[in-house]
């Protein structure tokens, strides 16, 4: 968490990435770190939403915007996470602004 924290501070301060990369980073990040035995996603989701808010940005919307099944919007979550498990962030880019 102390490294996660620490590298967030720098993309903001050092500018690395635009702010929705950063909060995408940060989520995934935080749900890989896995501080919790259940609720990491939503738990990720909520401190990513903080985070933005925090950064003057609007919270993302997390597939919300979707008109697809539930089922159909976790998996859809879950390929994203895997796909930045790659350091592929295209999905969860896509994903946290539908």
């Amino acid at each position: 968490m102390r490294t996660l924290v620490a590298d967030t501070r720098a993309w903001i301060e050092l500018t690395t990435y635009p702010i929705d990369e950063i909060g995408a980073r940060f989520h995934h990040r935080l749900v890989a770190v896995h501080p919790f035995v259940n609720g990491n996603g939503r738990h990720g989701r909520i401190a990513a939403d903080l985070l933005l808010t925090a950064l003057g940005q609007e919270p993302f919307s997390w597939g919300s915007g979707s008109a697809v099944d539930t089922d159909r919007l976790r998996r859809a979550y879950r390929e994203a996470l895997v796909a930045a498990d790659h350091d592929d962030l295209h999905l969860l880019l896509a994903f946290v602004r539908s």
